[in-house]
């Protein structure tokens, strides 16, 4: 059974995915520019970590956008 928090967690997922798309870089890439680590990443964009605020705001810088985007569904 899924939960609401899986199915927010797998959103916030997939607004990193299709923000990371759009620039064109790596999953790899982008963990080396928020500063986490490439398996976390991985974790993150499948929805199965839940993120604490500053990693979600560290995704976002690195993705030159604002936080509030990844959490816009």
């Amino acid at each position: 059974m899924v939960t609401s928090k899986q199915k927010y967690l797998k959103k916030v997922g997939e607004q990193i995915i299709k923000a990371r798309k759009k620039l064109g870089i790596s999953q790899e890439e982008l963990a080396d520019l928020s500063k986490i680590h490439r398996t976390y990443m991985g974790r993150i964009e499948r929805g199965e970590s839940n993120p604490p605020i500053y990693t979600i705001y560290k995704i976002a810088k690195a993705l030159k956008m604002k936080s509030s985007y990844i959490l816009t569904f």
